[in-house]
């Protein structure tokens, strides 16, 4: 089993010279020093132990072994009214809805589902893994997560994953997406390899592939290593870059002969903004909290540059790009004035543009984010903003939802000028209702008041993405790489019939794919789509409380048994109705 000393951290967390360092006066060897507080700890911690005394116990699962794949019965491959009707009883009346015959999918086209480590694979401890931040999160924050749950077992994908990978080829589905746990590859984010787990994903992908499924893989979905966020702040500190170009080295020599689209991190605008982490529940740090955000920024771009780079050179024919956050969708000026245009220009620049303006168009930030950083980050040299600009083969996005933009109190001017102003540094304000109060589209389920169903929308985002990011760097292709909706209350029904017809899931997905459809016929070159998610799971702070899925889990049963809901026949049917046989 791998080991690791806390005094190995700490050293080398010195010789990095961090500005959160161990003093250099702090030994352990019984000499005076001038700050007792600092002193390292020396003894010895392997993975059981980082579990004991860092997270707590946990819940193991039902199934605590690999299981195979049942067959699904025809029964449950029967999709609901209107788009299948039984021979008795008749007389139902639905009015004629005709193809449109200038819209259609290509043959290649991929659309697939989704789903992510630390939400459906469950197996916490199980053959090594180590934890993440998540799992500190999940225990010991009181509060945190809104049902008071872990993702201990989850959806227990970790042991169901033939079943799962059945289930969606079942349906016709061409596309599985999922990510890696690091820490379950690397216990302590670097070191010894877990072969264990390098022979689980192993198999994933040959199951995958089994069934006539494309495995795409996202190498870090939000999960960090605790060790590393306890040793350097992990993606606050610079020195993650090299352990996670070292990590994905090991995956793409692993799995590079059999996957060919990689995502090398999901929304990095999501995760860095969930800096900083609760206080006293990790190792102390002295970014000041406003500034941590782009300090992850940093790293992840420059980690991702490298990883691309990496791959490219181990994968010619690989397809890697990063994913991009659902925050904000499409942003819509509240009013024609020239002030809602600038606050709308100052959320784009602050949100997809934040990554997006340095990969795919210069290699450095935007004016708007870099007035804000430069007073404390370094530079980009001239070679990293090489190695940044064109580090991806297509333009991908989590694209979810649209609202609406307008200018702060006192206009942009006053809050670019004035640090202490609440919409500072972004200076935009946004709001889900037109100017006369209506909403959007209908709102998703009170913990995700983020999401509305505003799938009007949608091919305006994706040729406002083809004209900012896509064209500019050569007509990259797009894909949607989530996309879904949260039934509202749906995690409070008991009646299963009620579960599996989800009438808001199901309209968004429809008009979702028109969209996509409607904008490909008007020259946007949309390549694929992944649907969020392949079943309900554990959705982060708002833990079961809230879902996403396509299939019903029963996670009162230990056994988790899985049904198909009705949107998921929705999203079927528009493949069935358009993609080119």
């Amino acid at each position: 089993m791998a080991r690791i000393t806390l005094f190995a951290f700490a050293a080398v967390a010195a010789a990095q010279n961090l500005t959160q360092s161990i003093a250099p006066s702090a030994t352990i060897d019984g000499t005076p020093t001038q700050n007792p507080a600092l002193l390292a700890s020396p003894f010895v911690m392997n993975v059981q132990d980082m579990w004991n005394m860092l997270v707590g116990p946990v819940t193991e699962a039902y199934y605590t072994t690999t299981i195979s794949a049942t067959p699904v019965p025809s029964s449950s491959l029967v999709p609901p009214p209107p788009i299948y009707y039984p021979r008795f009883p008749n007389g139902q009346q639905v009015p004629m809805e005709s193809k449109n015959e200038s819209w259609s999918f290509p043959r290649d086209f991929w659309w697939g589902v989704a789903g992510a480590a630390y939400q459906v694979e469950g197996a916490a401890k199980a053959d090594g893994r180590g934890p993440s931040v998540w799992d500190v999160l999940t225990h010991r924050v009181t509060g945190f997560v809104t049902d008071n749950s872990t993702a201990d077992v989850t959806n227990n994908n970790y042991y169901m994953y033939k079943d799962d990978i059945a289930r969606i080829a079942a349906l016709g589905v061409r596309t599985y997406s999922f990510s890696l746990s690091w820490s379950r590859i690397f216990p302590f984010g670097r070191g010894a390899v877990n072969e264990v787990a390098i022979a689980h994903y192993n198999d994933i992908i040959d199951t995958c592939i089994q069934y006539n499924v494309t495995p795409m893989v996202t190498l870090y979905h939000w999960d960090t290593p605790l060790a590393l966020q306890d040793t350097y702040g992990g993606w606050l500190s610079e020195n993650i870059v090299n352990d996670f170009v070292e990590y994905v080295r090991v995956v793409y020599g692993r799995f590079g002969d059999r996957v060919k689209y990689w995502f090398t991190l999901n929304e990095p605008i999501v995760f860095c903004t969930q800096y900083p982490l609760p206080a006293n529940y990790f190792k102390n740090f002295t970014i000041p909290n406003e500034q941590q955000s782009f300090h992850c920024g940093q790293s992840v771009l420059l980690a991702h540059s490298k990883a691309y780079r990496l791959g490219k050179s181990m994968m010619p024919n690989s397809v890697i790009a990063y994913k991009n956050a659902q925050n904000g969708g499409y942003k819509i000026p509240l009013t024609d004035s020239e002030e809602d245009a600038r606050a709308v220009q100052r959320a784009w620049d602050f949100n997809e543009g934040w990554f997006s303006d340095p990969v795919y168009l210069t290699g450095d930030y935007n004016s708007a984010v870099k007035t804000y950083v430069s007073t404390f980050l370094r530079p980009f040299t001239e070679s990293e903003k090489q190695a940044i600009k064109g580090s991806g083969d297509l333009y991908a996005h989590d694209a979810y939802t649209s609202q609406f933009y307008y200018a702060p109190e006192g206009g942009v001017d006053a809050c670019v000028n004035d640090p202490s102003h609440p919409s500072y540094p972004v200076c935009a304000d946004t709001q889900y209702t037109y100017k006369n109060g209506w909403l959007i589209g209908p709102a998703a389920d009170p913990l995700a008041p983020w999401l509305h169903k505003a799938t009007d929308w949608v091919p305006q985002f994706l040729r406002y993405m083809k004209d900012t990011w896509a064209d500019p760097a050569g007509n990259l292709p797009i894909a949607v790489t989530e996309f879904g909706f949260a039934e509202p209350y749906e995690a409070q029904k008991t009646l299963l019939e009620d579960i599996l017809y989800d009438p808001i899931r199901m309209s968004y997905y429809r008009d979702y794919m028109e969209a996509i459809l409607m904008a490909m016929s008007e020259g946007v070159n949309v390549v694929g789509c992944l649907a969020w998610s392949l079943y309900d799971n554990f959705e982060w702070a708002s833990g079961f409380a809230v879902r996403f899925g396509m299939q019903y889990v029963n996670f009162t049963d230990p056994q988790l048994p899985r049904y198909y809901k009705a949107s998921f026949f929705e999203y079927k049917r528009a493949f069935d109705v358009y993609q080119e046989k």
